[in-house]
């Protein structure tokens, strides 16, 4: 009977070594790999910077300034007579819709500037030849006050700077520089875009 005990008590104690040796591995959970890091689908940009187009200019030089503007009443003028004003061009055309309903919001701009040191030169890009008529009807009729001339192709050409649409306004400070070119009519806006533009060139007139 004790023989059989001690055999039970053997065969207990050696249980978990025989469940050890049983056959079945106890393995490390294997780590799943990790994706290599993938570039944004979407990256953005890097910042540039903004160089200014080869085809704007920012100076009038000289020898344009001093070329000979035909009136459109009678003799000439140059853009050089206005040395040390600031000066708004206004390009535009007896045909244009837009140059039409602009120009009596310039011309409230000009009489409120008729004290200061601002010149208002509206030019004509048509032939003198074929439209002088309407062009002068046109005048009649918008009472546009400005000093007003025809503008030779070559004079059109530099002042349009490559940008075909009619109107065009140019606000030139004393120095000749351009401070800004703009193209279109904008419907109650032009005059407070024209006045916020002559404000900038008058200041920065030495």
């Amino acid at each position: 009977m004790k023989n059989l005990l001690l055999l039970l008590l053997l065969a207990v104690a050696f249980t978990p070594s025989a469940a050890a040796q049983s056959g079945r591995r106890i393995t490390t959970p294997r780590t799943a790999p990790t994706a290599p890091i993938q570039p944004p689908l979407n990256p953005e940009p890097e910042p540039k910077t903004p160089t200014a187009s080869a085809g704007d200019f920012l100076l009038l030089t000289e020898s344009f300034r001093e070329r000979e503007i035909k009136s459109l009443d009678s003799g000439t003028f140059r853009l050089a007579d206005f040395r040390g004003k600031v000066i708004v061009v206004n390009i535009w055309a007896s045909w244009c819709g837009p140059c039409r309903r602009e120009v009596p919001e310039y011309e409230k701009v000009r009489k409120a500037y008729s004290a200061e040191e601002v010149e208002f030169i509206g030019l004509t890009t048509e032939d003198p030849r074929t439209a002088s008529d309407r062009v002068n009807r046109f005048v009649r009729e918008t009472h546009f006050g400005f000093r007003l001339g025809w503008a030779d192709r070559d004079t059109a050409r530099t002042l349009m700077n490559g940008k075909n649409p009619i109107p065009q306004t140019l606000v030139i400070d004393a120095e000749g520089r351009v401070v800004k070119h703009w193209t279109g009519y904008s419907p109650g806006r032009s005059a407070m875009r024209l006045t916020e533009v002559i404000e900038s060139a008058i200041k920065s007139t030495p």
